[in-house]
C-alpha cells in the first residue's frame, strides 16, 4: 500500500507571527486566550501544523494500514469563527455540551464565534476531556 502523506504537517512557523497576523483584536485576545487554555490543559508548548496552533502530538494507525503523527488539540481562527480540534468528538459529552453555549459542531471541531458566547470552565473542561480520552486511547505525550 502506498503511503499516504497527510497535509496538515508540524512546522517551524512562529506561533505570534500567526496570532499577530489576525486583524480582529478582540478575535486575536480570544486566540491568545485559547493558546492559554490549551498550554494549561495538555502540558505541551503550540506548534503550527500549516495554519492550525495544535498542542502535543499522537500516532495513528488504521485497519487499512494509513498512520501517521497528528496534534491532540488544536484551533485555528477562520473567516467566521474560530475552529478548535476536539480529537475525541463529542459524543461522549452531552452534560458539557448542553452548558457550554452558542456553538456549532463537526467531527471534531467545535466552531466559536468568539469566547464570550462559550462557558470558558466548559470549554477547558472539554479540552481537558478530550486529552484525556486521547492519552486513554493512543498513549501518553511523548515528548512536550
Amino acid at each position: 500500500m502506498a503511503k499516504y502523506t497527510l497535509k496538515t504537517q508540524p512546522t517551524t512557523k512562529s506561533i505570534e507571527t500567526y496570532l499577530s497576523a489576525i486583524e480582529d483584536e478582540s478575535r486575536q485576545a480570544d486566540c491568545r486566550k485559547i493558546v492559554e487554555i490549551m498550554r494549561e490543559e495538555s502540558g505541551c508548548e503550540p506548534v503550527m501544523w500549516g495554519a492550525i496552533v495544535g498542542f502535543g502530538k499522537y500516532h495513528y494507525k488504521y485497519k487499512t494500514g494509513h498512520e501517521g503523527d497528528f496534534m491532540r488539540a488544536g484551533f485555528s481562527s477562520r473567516k467566521t469563527n474560530i475552529s478548535l480540534y476536539i480529537m475525541a468528538g463529542f459524543d461522549a459529552y452531552p452534560d458539557l455540551m448542553s452548558k457550554l453555549g452558542k456553538f456549532k459542531t463537526g467531527k471534531s471541531c467545535l466552531y466559536v464565534k468568539k469566547l464570550d458566547d462559550v462557558d470558558i470552565d466548559v470549554l477547558r473542561r472539554l479540552i481537558r476531556e478530550s486529552l484525556d480520552f486521547m492519552e486513554k486511547t493512543y498513549g501518553p505525550e511523548e515528548s512536550h
